[in-house]
C-alpha cells in the first residue's frame, strides 16, 4: 500500500490522542513517538491496498497504529488499548469526525449503503472487508454482518492476530460516543463465521 498523505495525518492523529498516556509510561517520549510513527509507517508499506476511498480505510490505518504501538511500548496488549481507548474517548475531533446515531443510521444512506455491500463481494482487493446490510426490524435499526474484515487480514498478515480483538472493542466505544448502542454476539477475531452488528438508538 502506498504510504500517502491520508495514512500519515491519520497516522499522527493516533499518535497524538496517545501522546498523554505514552508519556506516562515512557521515560524518552520523543524516542518512542519516532519509533512508533517509523513502525507504522514500514506497516503502512507492507499492507495490502483496500483503496484510499474505502469506506473503512481509518479502520484499516487505526489497525496499523495499533500494531506499531504494540511493538514499540513494551506494554500489553490491554495497556495498549486501555491508553488508546482513552485518548480517543477525550478526543472532541474524534467526536465530530464519527458524525452522530441521526446521521449514522439515517435511511437516506440505505441505496449507498447496498451499493457498498455489492462492491464488497467483488473482492475487489484482497485485505477489504466484506459486508452483508441489514434493515432494522424493531429489535434494531441498522445491521452488519462481516463475513471478511480488514482489520483482522492485516493483523494476520502482520502474524499478530491476538491483537485484532482489542481493535474490535474499539466499535462499542465508537457507537457509545456517536450515541449508540451497539449489540454484538460474535466476531471474526474470536474465530466466528461473521462479526455481527447491530445498530440501534440508545435508550
Amino acid at each position: 500500500m502506498e504510504y500517502g498523505l491520508i495514512n500519515k495525518v491519520y497516522g499522527n492523529f493516533y499518535l497524538y490522542v496517545c501522546k498523554k498516556g505514552l508519556q506516562e509510561v515512557s521515560r524518552d517520549w520523543k524516542q518512542m513517538k519516532k519509533e512508533i510513527l517509523s513502525e507504522y509507517k514500514q506497516i503502512n508499506l507492507r499492507a495490502k491496498a483496500i483503496g484510499e476511498k474505502n469506506k473503512l480505510f481509518s479502520a484499516y490505518l487505526m489497525a496499523a497504529y495499533f500494531i506499531s504501538m504494540n511493538r514499540v511500548t513494551g506494554l500489553a496488549p490491554e495497556e495498549n488499548y486501555h491508553i488508546f481507548e482513552q485518548g480517543l474517548s477525550k478526543s472532541r475531533l474524534f467526536q465530530k469526525m464519527l458524525g452522530n446515531a441521526d446521521t449514522y443510521l439515517s435511511e437516506k444512506k440505505w441505496t449507498g449503503r447496498k451499493e457498498w455491500e455489492a462492491r464488497s463481494k467483488k473482492r475487489e482487493y484482497e485485505n477489504d472487508w466484506v459486508v452483508t446490510v441489514i434493515k432494522g426490524n424493531g429489535n434494531f435499526e441498522l445491521g452488519y454482518d462481516y463475513e471478511e474484515c480488514g482489520v483482522c487480514k492485516l493483523c494476520r498478515d502482520e502474524e499478530c492476530f491476538e491483537l485484532a480483538k482489542y481493535l474490535c472493542k474499539l466499535d462499542f466505544l465508537m457507537a457509545d460516543i456517536m450515541g449508540m448502542k451497539l449489540v454484538r454476539s460474535k466476531t471474526l477475531a474470536e474465530g466466528f463465521d461473521c462479526c455481527d452488528f447491530r445498530y440501534s438508538y440508545k435508550d
